[in-house]
């Protein structure tokens, strides 16, 4: 097309086929930074270079990322090009204008691309905000470059290659934009067409047609391969996201940072209480963690009042080591995720999981991994959504089926698949696990939440009129036959069943925050390893990790928040609702509200409304103290990269 440059494009459609050419040079470029990533990965023996196929799902994961990335910087010269189409501007200035535009923002993309390479190989991690700590020390970073020839090369490896760019370029406006001509004749079809490039560059720009979830960084995380995980992404994709996280979330000064790590050592190291009764399972008994969607503790009819919607719930903790106190960490469900895999807790209304910098995280996923499990996550919808599959990828879980891997008739709403299809799902892939490995298996239920779809081709007949107890009774009814179904399988006499809510849900409360949003079933199943017990001490979703670890290794040493439950006892029970903290003793609920610094303090076993923040202030202190030290710490571990398993 380009071989006679002498020649101009004398379609009217001259300005778009600019636009489409532009692109395709863009993703050629970006690409051929990608292949130089890859080859001084490469020559690193230090990394594996095991990659087979999952090599070619990286590019074309590249593909999508560098899509993204063109149709932001291409948004505004397709507008300004079908200004141009629909006016009638032959004018070649006007074309040049757009031109050097799309060609310096290509270049200083391109710069981003190259200062990522070293950057991606130093700290194993694309490029982001973090490059921006060194501005105010610009003359030493300069100088450090310049010291540096590897430096120099990249920097002379971007220049060759801006040049090669840019000259391709100029023959691409000599040939498309040089002498633009029109034909009247033609106008509905260029406004047509303007409307449709308009929509596939907000359709590319988004990266995905899902509705819940545009491109995450997440979304290129689709094996345990850290580097390819790495290798689709985009730096400028990379850099521009963790600037607006970093300008989303706030530094957290709720207590000093030493008081707080004094408090949280004193409570992880406190070993005073000792039980008898530890629970020690069998060596390599598998884990199946079932975190139930909004099931709070007054759903239950153990716990509730009234007709019992979960018979099947019931039964089990009836047959199961239960504590009676256990509260989620936050009211939403990446909370639950986060909290109970890896013993954090939340953090007021910062996200757990949408972060552009994934943390290595010490909890469930890495410890059995570590010790030969095979690690699976089950979601009945879209596996993006909060950025779960990536942050679970980036720590150690092998395996995320979700709603892409369910046949599509099955889909019934934006939540995905019903309960008990996700059920069925994971009966059949813990059937086909090799014998000789065991296995962690966490399977997040949905369909306890709006929009609530109750499927009509089943055998279950639910006693309720209001949906919304309908669907509890459906939630129940799909445990209660993954349970049966499970008994049938030659693996369930050496499982343990954990089922534990990702949080409660709302309800009548006379306090600002409501307990009922908190309070949550933690149940331990195992028949053959586990007598029935009722445990009234607190325990939080941060404490399940330590515990399960505790029945599995007597050894083992976690780097996160937890406490194993057996041997120790949580002083107060605590949890976040956005910008509220709550801390609970036997008798008394404070809540803190971190806008304003108002406080209140509850008996809440009466009911009482009086405020005894007052009369009780010592008490409150040591409450706050509390709760501020464990969020202060995991915030800390988190600024600080000391979330790793040491």
């Amino acid at each position: 097309m380009l071989k006679n440059v002498n020649r101009t494009c004398k379609s009217p459609l001259f300005g778009y086929y600019y636009l489409l050419s532009v692109y395709g040079l863009g993703i050629v470029f970006f690409t051929l930074f990608r292949i130089i990533t890859l080859v001084v990965f490469y020559n690193d023996p230090s990394y594996p270079h095991e990659y087979g196929v999952n090599l070619l799902k990286a590019f074309i994961m590249g593909l999508r990322f560098d899509t993204v990335i063109s149709c932001y910087l291409l948004s505004f010269p397709i507008l300004y090009i079908i200004v141009g189409s629909i006016a009638g501007i032959r004018k070649p200035v006007y074309y040049k204008i757009i031109h050097i535009l799309i060609s310096t923002l290509y270049v200083i993309c391109f710069f981003a691309c190259a200062a990522d390479i070293p950057y991606f190989k130093y700290f194993f991690t694309r490029l982001n905000a973090s490059a921006l700590a060194w501005m105010d020390s610009f003359s030493f970073v300069f100088q450090m470059i310049v010291e540096e020839p590897i430096f120099i090369c990249y920097l002379l490896g971007f220049v060759v290659i801006s040049i090669a760019y840019l000259l391709i370029m100029r023959l691409m406006r000599k040939y498309f934009l040089q002498d633009p001509t029109f034909d009247s004749r033609k106008m509905a079809f260029r406004i047509t067409l303007g409307i449709l490039f308009v929509g596939l560059c907000l359709l590319g720009a988004r990266g995905r047609t899902t509705i819940k979830s545009p491109i995450r960084v997440g979304t290129a995380y689709f094996s345990n391969n850290a580097f390819l995980n790495q290798l689709g992404l985009n730096p400028i994709f990379t850099f521009i996201n963790s600037v607006a996280e970093s300008s989303k979330y706030k530094e957290i000064n709720l207590i000093d940072s030493d008081k707080a790590e004094r408090i949280v050592e004193e409570q992880l190291e406190n070993n005073d209480w000792q039980n008898p009764n530890i629970i020690r399972l069998k060596p390599n008994t598998n884990i199946v963690l079932v975190l139930m969607e909004s099931m709070a503790a007054h759903k239950v009819g153990h716990f509730g009042e009234g007709q019992s919607l979960t018979p099947n719930l019931d039964s089990i903790i009836d047959n199961s080591l239960c504590y009676e106190k256990a509260y989620s960490a936050g009211i939403h469900t990446y909370n639950g995720i986060y909290s109970t895999l890896f013993s954090h807790p939340a953090i007021l209304n910062q996200h757990s999981m949408k972060k552009t910098v994934i943390p290595n995280m010490c909890g469930l996923p890495q410890q059995l991994r570590s010790h030969g499990y095979s690690t699976m996550y089950f979601t009945t919808h879209d596996d993006q959504f909060d950025n779960v599959a990536g942050f679970l990828y980036a720590n150690d879980i092998e395996t995320v089926i979700s709603q892409k891997d369910y046949p599509s008739k099955e889909v019934k709403s934006t939540l995905g698949v019903p309960d008990h299809i996700m059920f069925e799902k994971a009966i059949q892939e813990l059937n086909s696990i090799d014998n000789g490995k065991p296995f962690f298996v966490c399977l997040m239920t949905a369909s306890d939440h709006n929009p609530y779809v109750l499927p009509d081709d089943i055998p279950f007949v639910p006693k309720s009129s209001e949906m919304s107890r309908k669907m509890i009774e459906y939630a129940d009814w799909s445990i209660g036959k993954f349970v049966s179904e499970a008994k049938g399988c030659k693996w369930f006499d050496n499982t343990l069943f954990i089922f534990v809510a990702d949080h409660g849900a709302s309800g009548s409360s006379i306090y600002e925050m409501s307990l009922q949003y908190h309070h949550i079933p933690l149940i331990f199943y195992a028949p053959s390893q586990i007598e029935p017990q009722e445990n009234e001490q607190f325990a939080l979703q941060i404490d399940l990790g330590p515990t399960v670890l505790g029945m599995l290794f007597s050894d083992l040493q976690s780097n996160n928040l937890g406490i194993d439950l057996q041997r120790k006892k949580r002083k107060y029970a605590f949890f976040s609702c956005d910008d509220k903290i709550g801390v609970l003793d036997s008798t008394l609920f404070l809540i803190h509200r971190i806008s304003d610094g108002h406080e209140g303090l509850y008996l809440y076993n009466r009911q009482d409304t009086c405020n005894y923040i007052t009369e009780e202030a010592n008490k409150a202190d040591s409450m706050r103290n509390y709760a501020f030290s464990m969020i202060q710490h995991s915030f800390n571990m988190l600024k600080n990269k000391a979330t790793s398993c040491k």
